[in-house]
């Protein structure tokens, strides 16, 4: 069996890193690790800061005290186009000869200014056509991404999109009913990724910018303090000078929330509209922001479904060395750094 990758999630806000040990009936989680990224480090999914970046990462495997070199990367954001398509029926050599004239056909960039790849979704559908998930990705932002790690002194062997390696951890974590639909979020600081999974296939997917910070940006604003002391607030985690979180805060949060929500519930919209499998049963939120409570009451109130926080460790043994309160209060946003520790080097998920 391949060795793990040391799943590296470069996020808009942080740097997180997971390293697992895959055995025969168990995953063993051996190490995680989280470092703050200062603000406009990351916009978009495009790195602004690599200084600040690859210090970020070297101080969290430094301080993780890691080993392996070997990492996965996430990206998202604008630069990343996924795509469901339909081609004739074909053999995979035939198929990676015809993806990059397909692609002209459903990406809006150059053919040579981005990588692609893609899944079968269906090799013969209803129509007799093979189903596809076309992924391209902008080849500068791949190179960026790799190129920190790489000046981190760590060696790059998978980019995956983060959308997916959520969909990887889910699947790993939690058990679907045969033919239910349910509706990943994963709300990053700056992007949150959309994914609608029905019989574990990727039905919808979509990156919004919108995320955590909006939460922050606007109790600075409103109420006229730090970006520091923003974020204490949308966590409940600092009092004024009196012991007392100000009453705007809250007003402010369940503003914000409804604003996110009715993002998020576009797409539900847009999917339920365009497909006749329309029965979603449950939206599963992961992400810092997924803690935030007037969000769940938001998305609930909007969707009419039930809205639960992910677990990244619920199916995954946890060392007794490791600070398991830590990981409990961290596990939302380990989602896509478990995904990424789930793949190895050649492998093709």
């Amino acid at each position: 069996m391949a060795r793990n990758c040391i799943g590296l999630d470069i996020g808009s806000s942080s740097v997180k890193v997971v390293g697992i040990r895959e055995e025969k009936r168990a995953i063993k989680l051996s190490t995680f690790g989280i470092e703050p990224l200062p603000p406009q480090s990351i916009v978009d999914g495009a790195i602004m800061n690599q200084g600040a970046v690859v210090e970020a990462i070297r101080s969290v495997w430094e301080r993780s005290r890691i080993r392996g070199k070997d990492v996965a990367l996430a990206i998202a954001g604008h630069s990343v186009i996924i795509k469901k398509i339909a081609v004739p029926v074909m053999t995979k050599d035939e198929l990676t000869e015809q993806i990059p004239w397909e692609a002209e056909h459903h990406i809006p960039f150059a053919k040579d200014d981005v990588e692609l790849d893609y899944q079968v979704v269906s090799p013969k559908n209803a129509s007799g056509q093979m189903e596809l998930l076309l992924v391209a990705a902008k080849k500068e932002v791949v190179h960026d991404y790799a190129a920190a790690a790489r000046e981190a002194s760590l060696n790059p062997v998978v980019v995956d999109v983060a959308t997916f390696t959520v969909q990887n951890a889910f699947e790993r974590n939690y058990q679907m009913a045969p033919g239910e639909t349910v509706v990943l979020i994963n709300i990053g600081a700056a992007i949150s990724n959309i994914n609608i999974i029905r019989d574990n296939v990727s039905a919808f997917t979509r990156d919004v910018t919108i995320g955590g910070t909006s939460f922050t940006e606007e109790i600075q604003k409103q109420l006229n303090v730090s970006h520091e002391e923003a974020e204490a607030y949308k966590v409940g985690g600092s009092h004024n000078d009196h012991g007392v979180i100000p009453h705007e805060v809250e007003r402010i949060i369940e503003s914000v929330a409804e604003v996110m929500a009715g993002e998020f519930q576009r797409s539900l919209d847009f999917y339920l509209a365009t497909s006749a499998e329309a029965n979603v049963s449950k939206i599963f939120l992961s992400g810092g922001t997924a803690k935030v409570a007037a969000l769940h009451r938001a998305i609930e109130r909007r969707s009419r479904l039930p809205v639960e926080v992910l677990d990244a460790w619920r199916r995954v043994q946890l060392d007794p060395k490791l600070d398991v309160d830590f990981l409990r209060a961290h596990s939302p946003e380990a989602m896509v750094g478990l995904g990424l520790a789930l793949r190895s080097a050649g492998d093709k998920t």
